[in-house]
């Protein structure tokens, strides 16, 4: 048999034959260890470490193995395995009333459900992730449980509770030595101080995350952002520069992916604050390159929102306008690609009647506007071309608010964000039967109208238009008007030439003054 041995500390090595009485403080071990970060290497050993454990039969160290794992799988983005294994696992524990296994199943859970977006649920799992864990569990493996439970609590907003939890994480590692567990605990601190505005307690976290990492494995690059963006609130732009110098030049190692994007993002807003808008643009042509490279989506969304800014800082207000809009519809997107992400991990993991209803569901969040709850152009790419071959006539409709950006430019965007939720409401509400409303980015609305030729669909169209008119738009935007402009098409076989001639016509009633219906 082979068997483990503790090397230096968060590693454990090879070596000659041991007692299978030795596999549960080498599973501890590593249980405890930093080296969680190194995916791949912490996967292979706990799978080895498996392979001695069901040799010698021993179902409880088979299972933390698993576990460990799992941790792994669900912190690489592969969510439907890790989730489904730590389920299984939850339910072994439970079935035996073995309350450490429990623990450290609802701690992967905890991080599934993060990783889902399902904050509420990450919470409640992360509280039994503690409650849960016995009073001799090693002190590494209960400040990893604390660290998860503070994490979820920034997730839902309880941050005062939730840097309780990270000074305990504190304390227990200035006990064992863990350097890496007390830069992860100074970082969330450091990141809550920022949050909150409060610069001189954040300072002063950042200057004890420098002081743990020299001499040590160094900073992250998520970690160096949480420095920089300190930095930027105290108005240090140099400092931020120094700080990350190492991420512009490739000396500091990115293990997931996206913090090199990050810190040159934060580098791109300190540059522009600093009233050196060419810099920031050469930083955010960088980002735009990572992005490619690596098909980061979601920093290419937070590009484009960081572009509008530099352009609005240059007074470049109409590229800022519609870099704004590019952003709100790529986030759109965004969240409907992770929304159906979530449908498939969630799938996977659960297999009952009640876990296929939220399956179903998320699927729907999938095709709807986050703003508006509207259907989303996604859902009308998929569905009208099946609308089409149907029988009868259809036409659709484009619906676009007036002078919508002197409401953004004049009120604010929250004021704007208001105004099309209420429109949102007005279209759904006009809409009946097999009709549909959708919103497709920005202020441009669908109606899609089954039964209802170019003539018919004209009328019901003028009746939308005077409901919009006439709403009282005061309680939003006081002395601020609201009206639209719609093009409607109908007659055309496939949907792409539909869609043009409904905006060629939306066009039209735009040039013709507004607030009008051409068909």
């Amino acid at each position: 048999m082979t068997s483990w041995e503790a090397g230096a500390p968060g590693e454990v090595a090879m070596t000659a034959d041991v007692a299978v009485r030795d596999l549960v403080a080498l599973i501890a071990r590593l249980e405890s260890s930093s080296s969680i970060d190194e995916f791949a290497e912490t996967r292979q050993r706990a799978a080895e470490l498996r392979s001695l454990a069901a040799a010698a039969g021993d179902d409880e160290s088979v299972r933390r193995c698993d576990l460990i794992i799992a941790d792994v799988l669900v912190r690489e983005g592969h969510l439907g395995p890790g989730g489904h294994s730590a389920r299984e696992t939850l339910e072994w524990s439970e079935k035996r009333g073995n309350l450490y296994v429990q623990a450290r199943a609802h701690r992967v859970l905890g991080n599934f459900y993060r990783m889902l977006g399902d904050f509420s649920e990450s919470l409640a799992h992360g509280v039994q992730s503690v409650s849960k864990l016995p009073a001799d569990a090693p002190a590494g493996v209960r400040a990893r449980h604390l660290l998860m439970l503070g994490c979820a609590l920034d997730d839902n907003g309880s941050f005062d509770e939730s840097d309780v939890r990270y000074r305990e994480v504190l304390r227990i590692s200035a006990e064992t030595g863990d350097n890496g567990l007390a830069l992860r605990a100074l970082n969330n601190l450091a990141y809550n101080a920022y949050e909150r505005g409060d610069q001189p307690a954040a300072s002063a976290l950042i200057v004890r995350m420098r002081d743990v990492a020299d001499g040590d494995r160094g900073l992250a690059p998520k970690e160096l952002d949480t420095i920089a963006r300190v930095e930027m609130m105290a108005g240090r732009f140099a400092a931020v520069e120094d700080t990350l110098a190492g991420v512009l030049d490739g000396t500091v190692g990115d293990p997931d992916g996206d913090g090199r994007a990050e810190c040159l993002l934060t580098l791109a807003e300190a540059r522009r604050l600093n009233g050196r808008p060419a810099a920031a643009q050469i930083t955010l042509d960088r980002v735009a390159e990572l992005c490619e490279r690596g098909g980061l989506a979601r920093a290419r969304v937070q590009l484009r929102r960081e572009q509008a800014a530099l352009f609005a800082a240059t007074d470049r207000f109409r590229d800022a306008y519609e870099e704004l809009l590019r952003y709100q519809e790529s986030m759109a997107t965004l969240q409907s690609t992770e929304r159906e992400v979530r449908a498939r991990a969630m799938q996977a993991v659960f297999e009952a009647d009640e876990a296929r209803q939220t399956i179903e569901q998320f699927r729907e969040l999938a095709n709807r506007d986050a703003l508006t709850g509207l259907y989303n152009r996604r859902y009308v790419d998929e569905q009208l071309p099946a609308l089409l071959d149907r029988d009868g006539p259809l036409s659709v409709a484009i619906v676009d608010l007036d002078h919508f950006k002197q409401i953004n430019d004049s009120l604010s965007h929250a004021i704007g964000d208001a105004v099309l939720q209420q429109l949102g409401r007005l279209l759904d509400d006009a809409v009946t039967g097999a009709g549909m409303a959708a919103r497709l980015g920005g202020e441009e609305f669908l109606l899609i109208l089954p039964g209802l030729d170019a003539a018919a669909a004209a009328r019901f169209c003028e009746d939308v238009n005077r409901a919009i008119r006439e709403f009282p738009w005061a309680a939003i935007t006081g002395p601020h008007t609201v009206t639209a402009s719609i093009g409607v098409a109908a007659g055309f076989p496939t949907a792409p030439p539909l869609l043009a001639a409904a905006d060629r016509n939306l066009y039209i009633a735009k040039r013709a003054g507004r607030d009008r219906v051409v068909a």
